[in-house]
């Protein structure tokens, strides 16, 4: 069960089908601009080819205005601008002070953090107010995502889900770039009698918290330990900080995969690791000091002697390559995986389908193509790091599996060339378990459909690749609090 790699691909043998995927992408996004009704609450997922909502968390606008950020960032179309920033404007504000969520990340820099981006890289013109407006937006947004904090027994602690105190979710590792750019633009959250609180420390400790309880690493741990294996949601004892066990709201179990959270977890740790290039380390150093002592039993004795910045990237470097190893041995041929590793029906599959293309029309169960997205974007940003920093051989084998899954999902059955359809890339999975996605007559598993994130990921991920080719600057999420 393994990805077939290309290792011949390059960015610029993409340009051909991201300026296709950009085409369609702007009829998509001006198809639901024209036809959503804000009342009805944010768009997330499809059904007929329609998108729809679900009440849980409002936890994909961001990706629906930041979407046509992405688009006038692709071409330069000022329609999409327009939508972008007067959406934002007018719809997020609430976001911004939502005290409910862990999605900050994904809601809040989708949005001011691109618009701010987008200004700082004069791709728009400076205005003064707008810049202090979208920096306000991300300093508040930051702290207000930092205060929903769970201590831990060992005295660190994580940013808690929506759930509850007790939940550590993986997803929340990549929307803790939320975190960082509030940091970048010097913000930290004030507490009782003006304690202030930092929020790189708390973005630290909640990134080592993640690697060690929500991923695997074949040490043991459990019956089930597998290096490289993710658990959606972690459990924790309020009342003493204890970490009890994993859970699953979105797998099929506590004991299996769920590769959309396994897709979080690639990407979240590799932008980790490209936004700690980018932070003083000798600050950095004060920050995670109490925080990497925890690395201790999981660090050979030379790495115990490293700065605590370097003790910090050694373990967000094993956390990625661990997830980033288990996605490439489990997806199937194209790079696109079944929606959990653990599935009850995948025995009911050919014994070969891991050897062949995903095949999204079956009978037994769905593929993900959001996770797809996600990871492929992952496995890009960490080949790209660890080229640059150690063994290129090992760069090169990610950066690639990247590309490979880039192909397959800008092209056929993935790529949605239907105009009377909505999504732009096909066959996302959304609550399999709840049974909240829909299945077309005559199916047996969803497929045909598309999610809010899956589409924003995969013009992220287009972006990045198309920005590469153009010779921009690198497309990061904390570009936004760059001070030139």
């Amino acid at each position: 069960m393994a990805i077939k790699i290309d290792n011949q691909l390059t960015a610029q043998k993409l340009v051909p089908k991201i300026e296709r995927l950009f085409d369609l992408s702007a009829e998509k996004i001006l198809n639901l601009e024209k036809t959503w009704k804000p009342e009805n609450g944010t768009p997330i997922f499809t059904a007929r080819g329609r998108y729809t909502t679900r009440g849980w968390t409002e936890w994909t606008q961001g990706f629906q205005y930041g979407s046509a950020l992405l688009q006038f960032d692709a071409t330069g179309d000022q329609r999409f601008l327009e939508i972008g920033r007067r959406n934002t404007v007018e719809r997020m504000a609430a976001h911004v002070s939502h005290i409910g969520v862990h999605d900050h990340g994904f809601n809040n820099v989708s949005t001011y953090g691109n618009l701010l981006r987008l200004m700082r890289e004069k791709k728009i013109p400076f205005n003064e107010h707008e810049n202090n407006f979208y920096e306000l937006a991300l300093k508040v947004s930051g702290a207000v995502q930092a205060a929903r904090w769970t201590t831990l027994a060992d005295g660190t602690g994580f940013i808690h889900s929506f759930n509850g105190a007790h939940s550590l979710f993986v997803d929340t590792i990549r929307s803790c770039r939320s975190l960082a750019v509030a940091h970048q633009l010097g913000q930290v959250l004030m507490g009782e009698q003006d304690a202030r609180i930092s929020l790189l420390q708390r973005l630290v400790e909640h990134a080592l918290n993640t690697a060690r309880y929500s991923i695997y690493y074949g040490t043991a741990r459990d019956a089930y330990d597998v290096r490289g294996r993710t658990t959606h949601e972690a459990i924790f004892n309020t009342a003493s900080g204890v970490f009890r066990g994993p859970n699953s709201q979105q797998g099929y179990s506590p004991f299996s995969t769920w590769t959309r959270g396994l897709a979080w977890a690639i990407c979240g740790f590799a932008e980790q690791l490209e936004f700690l290039e980018s932070v003083n380390r000798l600050g950095f150093d004060e920050v995670s000091e109490t925080a990497t002592r925890l690395l201790d039993p999981l660090l050979n004795a030379k790495l115990r002697t490293a700065r605590p910045a370097a003790r910090y990237e050694i373990m967000l470097v094993e956390a990625a390559t661990a997830t980033a190893d288990f996605y490439l041995g489990h997806s199937c041929a194209d790079g696109v995986p079944m929606w959990d590793t653990g599935a009850p029906n995948l025995h009911r599959l050919p014994s070969n389908y891991p050897n062949k293309a995903a095949d999204p029309f079956n009978k037994f169960e769905p593929v993900d193509s959001s996770a797809a997205a996600i990871a492929a974007q992952g496995l890009i940003r960490l080949g790209n790091h660890i080229n640059t920093h150690s063994d290129e051989k090992m760069g090169d084998r990610y950066r690639q599996a990247g590309l490979t899954i880039a192909r397959t999902l800008f092209g056929k059955p993935y790529l949605s060339t239907d105009p009377k359809h909505q999504g732009l890339i096909l066959h996302s999975v959304y609550h399999r378990p709840n049974g909240w996605d829909y299945l077309a007559p005559g199916q047996r598993v969803p497929n045909g459909e598309s999610s809010m994130w899956g589409d924003y990921h995969a013009r992220e991920l287009a972006l990045l690749l198309l920005r590469e080719v153009r010779g921009e600057s690198e497309l990061t999420f904390f570009s936004c609090a760059r001070r030139d």
